[in-house]
């Protein structure tokens, strides 16, 4: 007489049975996983704007989606094995930092093209890869808000009136941010927009006192 233990068991098998992948079936999965991962790997070089390029974080892309294939190909093949890789990849800790979060974007676009190739939905990967890249293009086509510029000037204590009226004269919109004196030296830091630095900077340049005058720009965060 079967217990109740045993019928469990058989019910959960016969629900959940192995399911037999021909070798074309795995080599098509794998290919158009290869082919859409190659594809990110593209638009990853050519629309993101980076001073240090990472081609290795771009290799990892395309391996990403590969593996992810083969890792849903396997939890398919069988109920056993897929329990016992969700027991082995939990105990697996990434902990290299992700310092743009457009590399994070993508890096989830990879793993999900891996995650639909390898559950045979292509179509689905093929379409998802298209939006993906219509909508990034297309929001780093809007132009942001330029950011506003540094301005340090070093002068004498004597120098502070005329600055401030040059200033006034070449700028939309400044804000003092630091006033320093150090042994009748003045420092003074504005942050500011203007449409001409070089027309700024000579400006207060031209104010008796002054000793020098740097115009910086910053890639920061902009403020509303």
């Amino acid at each position: 007489m079967n217990t109740f233990s045993d019928i469990f068991k058989k019910s959960f098998l016969e629900g959940y049975a192995s399911v037999e992948l021909s070798a074309k079936q795995i080599v098509v999965v794998i290919f158009f996983a290869v082919l859409l991962g190659l594809y990110i790997y593209a638009v990853y070089r050519f629309l993101t704007k980076k001073t240090f390029y990472s081609k290795s974080f771009n290799i990892s892309l395309v391996l990403m989606s590969v593996i992810t294939a083969a890792i849903i190909l396997t939890v398919q093949s069988s109920v056993v094995i897929s329990l016992g890789m969700v027991g082995a990849l939990s105990i697996v800790r990434f902990r290299t930092a992700v310092k743009d979060p457009m590399d994070l974007s993508f890096l989830f676009w990879s793993i999900s093209v891996g995650i639909i190739c390898g559950a045979g939905l292509v179509e689905i990967a093929i379409i998802l890869s298209v939006i993906v890249t219509v909508v990034i293009y297309a929001l780093d086509r809007i132009p942001v808000i330029k950011t506003p510029m540094i301005l340090v000037v070093n002068a004498g204590v004597d120098s502070d009136a005329g600055i401030l009226e040059k200033i006034r004269e070449n700028t939309g919109y400044y804000e003092e941010k630091s006033r320093v004196i150090t042994n009748g030296v003045l420092e003074l830091v504005y942050e500011l927009r203007t449409k001409d630095s070089s027309a700024l900077s000579k400006a207060v340049s031209s104010v008796p006192g002054v000793n020098s005058v740097s115009v910086m720009s910053h890639d920061g965060e902009v403020s509303f």
